[in-house]
């Protein structure tokens, strides 16, 4: 199934709620007017687009309106799907310019972290790079084991240290099998917890300047992998890492399990940091580089 297959499918219930909801409102209405911005308002905030995000769409609407003198519902809906796309932006790929590249990955535990992580192997091993991957996140029980399961599926190498090690210590080890293997990209799993910041930062730190120390200049992407069933509180969770990382970039999980996809231009508005890929199901192939245009196709078409 191709992707835009398994994407239309995966947003199913986004699609349901989201767009059947805004087709119920422009159908409502015999013309377009100030209360079916009202009513489509009010659709957009219940979808999790959020306040901020909502205002800014429903203001460019009601622009086009007035500037292409818009009566046709039709029009109007055109309109509106133009505006969420640009709303959205272009997806930015991985900065993978130097050899080894470093893509560090952080989450809350449960947001689909590791999944991630070996789908993300996964797709850089089909495209035809040597990847390893390395188990900097040591504290949390099973985490290891979990990860080794999944680059087993991605047939990729996983190169760890016993639970609690220090994770400084299996980035540096990492970095010299990287080195010694000849590695494109070095996956690094990390900071699955976010009770404490100032001990998420000091992890990241002591990280970063092993990187810096063995890898100097070298291509470096730090994904915040963010649940998007859980709406709103994954933004939460995205500003309380954004303090304490510098992200430069999001992976947004589980979109087939939620009616929220919405949450997508809340992201984007709020937070300013691209979406880099998209989960729309369990299998290893259903981790893709994000696309504003065919997400929002696979809403409205």
């Amino acid at each position: 199934m191709a992707f835009l297959d398994k994407l239309k499918a995966g947003l199913a219930k986004t699609k349901n709620a989201f767009v059947g909801q805004i087709n119920q409102v422009f159908s409502a209405f015999v013309r377009v007017d100030e209360d079916m911005l009202e009513e489509l308002e009010e659709v957009l905030i219940c979808a999790d687009v959020g306040a901020t995000a909502t205002e800014e769409i429903i203001e460019a609407l009601r622009a086009r309106i007035k500037a292409d003198r818009l009566t046709e519902r039709d029009d109007a809906m055109a309109a509106l799907h133009e505006i969420l796309c640009g709303m959205i932006g272009e997806g930015e790929p991985l900065c993978l310019d130097n050899t080894p590249a470093v893509v560090l990955v952080i989450g809350v535990n449960g947001a689909g972290k590791t999944t991630s992580i070996g789908k993300m192997a996964a797709r850089l091993k089909e495209q035809g790079k040597k990847v390893a991957v390395a188990a900097a996140e040591t504290f949390r029980a099973a985490a290891i084991d979990q990860l080794a399961v999944w680059c087993e599926r991605a047939d990729v190498p996983l190169i760890k240290q016993s639970e609690g090690s220090d994770p400084a210590a299996v980035v540096y080890d990492a970095i010299g099998y990287a080195r010694s293997h000849n590695s494109d990209v070095l996956i690094v799993d990390t900071a699955g917890r976010l009770h404490n910041k100032k001990n998420l930062m000091d992890e990241l730190a002591k990280i970063n300047r092993v990187i810096d120390r063995e890898l100097p200049g070298v291509s470096r992407e730090t994904l915040l992998v963010l649940d998007a069933t859980t709406g709103q509180n994954a933004i939460m969770q995205a500003k309380e890492f954004k303090q304490a990382a510098n992200i430069t970039g999001l992976t947004l999980n589980k979109m087939d399990g939620t009616a929220k996809g919405g949450i997508v231009f809340a992201i984007k508005k709020e937070l300013g940091i691209p979406v880099k890929f998209i989960g729309v199901g369990e299998k290893i192939d259903d981790l893709q580089p994000f696309n504003a245009a065919e997400f929002v196709d696979a809403l409205f078409n």
